[in-house]
């Protein structure tokens, strides 16, 4: 990144970030799919019901927590392989 010029580096980071808020995007609307798919079955109510609302609250907070999980892993792969690549494994 220091080989880059300010000009550059500016249009990097606004690329990071469309990447960020896409990722983002597709992981809230993938959470709100699924948990919908699998709490919400009653539609003869404009309101959820206690056990929907109930059963929405754990699907979101075990799909972040995955997501979450998901992340670390990751980024401990990532890490080393670049220490491989360094050869400091």
């Amino acid at each position: 990144m220091d080989q880059l010029n300010y000009k550059e580096q500016q249009e990097f980071q606004k690329i990071v970030e469309q990447k960020q808020m896409n990722d983002f995007m597709r992981l809230y609307t993938n959470l709100v799919d699924r948990c919908f798919n699998d709490c919400v079955n009653d539609f003869t109510s404009n309101k959820l019901t206690s056990r929907e609302q109930s059963c929405l609250n754990k699907c979101a907070e075990k799909f972040l927590k995955h997501s979450e999980r998901v992340g670390l892993v990751f980024q401990e792969q990532n890490q080393l392989l670049m220490n491989q690549m360094r050869g400091t494994q």
